[in-house]
């Protein structure tokens, strides 16, 4: 069955983005539908699978992560604008039966991501 999860990594401080908000959004040519918000938990993670099953269909999506409002929620003094504030992750998914997991890899100057298992 295919899912489709993600988690969030403060490199900045070494640890888990905890309590960071995420939103997915299904992509249709320039059509933006929203699917789901959520909010990390304390080890930087999605408490269930974004998508799974029937739910999870071939096509490409959004992730929005809203870093720059953690790092300010937790004390990190950063210009405004942010440099890095919601970071915006196109990505497709072509095998629904397959698990897909995007991760963050983020901090005030500077971000990641790969295809994870």
């Amino acid at each position: 069955m295919g899912k489709l999860t993600t988690h969030v990594l403060d490199t900045a401080h070494g640890r888990p983005g905890a309590n960071i908000k995420v939103e997915l959004f299904a992509l249709n040519g320039d059509a933006r539908r929203a699917i789901k918000t959520i909010h990390t938990n304390d080890d930087g993670r999605a408490d269930a699978p974004l998508l799974e099953g029937a739910d999870l269909e071939t096509g490409e999506y959004e992730l929005v992560f809203h870093a720059g409002d953690y790092f300010a929620t937790i004390g990190v003094k950063v210009p405004e604008p942010r440099f890095v504030d919601r970071v915006v992750l196109r990505f497709g998914i072509a095998d629904s039966g397959a698990h897909y997991h995007v991760p963050l890899l983020v901090s005030p100057w500077a971000y990641s991501t790969y295809r994870g298992s």
